[in-house]
């Protein structure tokens, strides 16, 4: 069973405006290169050059933040949901 990642609005022009992909990966990092690999392009707008996740980016797994787990290393399992959130700002 993979593992779904929920594709926000802003980044669905990237991956044909699907909303829900599917992914193989074992962990975060993983995810996003498999999704840089079928989508070029995406990995940018989530991650920095060394390969963090962008700190205005939120990444949830399950609805628990990587940051308060193991960020990009961040183990998954088949089932698991993997939420990407761009940060909003405003004033």
């Amino acid at each position: 069973m993979a593992k779904k990642v929920r594709i926000p609005t802003p980044l669905r022009k990237l991956t044909n405006n699907e909303e829900l992909v599917e992914v193989n990966a074992a962990t975060i990092g993983e995810a996003i290169t498999e999704l840089q690999s079928r989508y070029p392009g995406i990995a940018e707008r989530l991650v920095d050059e060394k390969g963090e996740v962008r700190r205005f980016v939120n990444v949830y797994v399950n609805e628990e933040d990587i940051r308060f787990l193991t960020g990009s290393q961040t183990p998954l399992k088949d089932g698991d949901e993997i939420s990407i959130i761009p940060a909003i700002a405003g004033g």
